[in-house]
């Protein structure tokens, strides 16, 4: 992104100015074709176009839970690209971040049905995915309080979803995200440590693939995995002599369907708790190590398989972590939204059990320009 755009987002999350523009969205081309568009949509267009040219419909936008909302800036794009004469659609909505009731009306769309009628499942899907990545990092967020939690889902979906599901975890409150791309377009760099196969190529010698890795990014913190030889605390210790002051973090990644050394050694401390995997206990343990090491400076990072409900698990039990590593819980699409035509000509017409809902909050867009 580009350093204006960049300084007009930041100065969008304060609610100083103006939306994201169809700069910065890569839009297919093929979406003004009807390409994306449900063929049951392009047929109501034509007839529409055909039969009805001059009627004018009002269609909303709204969802069942509540939640973050997000997605309304690329929606509000797609319209101002592939609607025909977007100038003289008028649209309202609400903005992307807002926190949201069921059935709250987020986008209204007043216009001719065939200028807009076939982006209306294109609107739904963008908005109920942003919307529900969103609200999984918030809820996240909020769970781990002032940690850092690092968005790591590049490998739990298709590549082409990065940029738009890292935009949607900034909105949702982190600010730490694995690949360059999920930071296309709020402008920051991806951040990244060490994965398992660097320590392969070291034979598995941890403390040897970190000499490499300090030696070729020295600015960088020191984050070392560990759990390459599923034996955390002996690799942790064994970096910790090493490194000493040099090693910001380790980080656990155990399999869950692995038990790790330490329990094998100490059975003793097994019989309550299930030990496959990232567990507090493994956690707890290895903190113990580190500070009986003199190494309490050493912060400890888990990731693996993680969700809202495991995380609040270790938050409430006050595990010693300072960094989570969380990627596919962040990607369930959960949240669906609905777009019904309400008003007709200025006339309340709807299917039953649906009516125009109202919104005071919603704030009228002006046309952004096309492409």
């Amino acid at each position: 992104m580009k350093q204006p755009e960049l300084k007009e987002l930041e100065l969008k999350k304060q609610g100083k100015i103006s939306r994201l523009t169809n700069k910065t969205f890569k839009f297919d081309d093929r979406i003004g074709e009807g390409w994306f568009s449900a063929v049951y949509f392009l047929k109501t267009a034509k007839i529409a176009e055909q039969e009805l040219p001059n009627h004018r419909v009002t269609m909303q936008f709204f969802q069942r839970k509540q939640a973050i909302l997000c997605g309304i800036d690329e929606a509000i794009a797609i319209l101002h690209t592939f609607s025909k004469n977007p100038e003289t659609l008028i649209i309202t909505a609400l903005h992307d971040g807002d926190k949201i009731e069921p059935f709250e009306t987020v986008l209204t769309i007043t216009g001719q049905y065939q200028q807009f009628g076939h982006l209306e499942g294109l609107i739904d899907g963008i908005l109920a995915r942003r919307t529900s990545v969103a609200t999984n990092v918030h809820d996240v967020v909020k769970a781990v309080g002032n940690k850092t939690v690092v968005f790591m889902g590049d490998r739990d979906d298709h590549f082409s979803q990065q940029a738009g599901d890292g935009y949607s975890a900034y909105v949702g409150g982190m600010s730490a995200q694995a690949t360059h791309a999920m930071n296309e377009w709020w402008g920051k760099e991806g951040l990244g440590t060490m994965p398992h196969a660097l320590i392969q190529l070291y034979s598995g010698d941890v403390v040897a693939a970190a000499i490499a890795y300090k030696k070729t990014y020295p600015k960088d913190n020191l984050i070392a995995l560990v759990d390459y030889n599923n034996d955390v605390i002996t690799d942790s210790l064994a970096l910790a002599n090493h490194f000493d002051k040099e090693l910001f973090a380790v980080r656990i990644d155990t399999s869950p369907t692995m038990v790790d050394q330490y329990f094998m050694r100490n059975q003793n401390e097994l019989g309550y708790f299930d030990p496959r995997g990232m567990n507090p206990e493994i956690v707890f343990a290895l903190r113990a190590a580190l500070d009986e090491g003199g190494y309490q400076h050493v912060n400890i990072f888990v990731s693996g398989g993680l969700s809202v409900e495991k995380i609040l698990e270790f938050e409430r039990r006050k595990t010693p972590v300072s960094t989570y590593g969380v990627g596919a819980s962040l990607l369930k699409v959960h949240i669906g939204f609905t777009g019904d035509a309400v008003i007709l000509d200025g006339v309340a017409q709807a299917k039953a059990g649906r009516k125009y809902r109202p919104n005071k909050r919603l704030e009228a867009v002006p046309f952004l320009g096309g492409n």
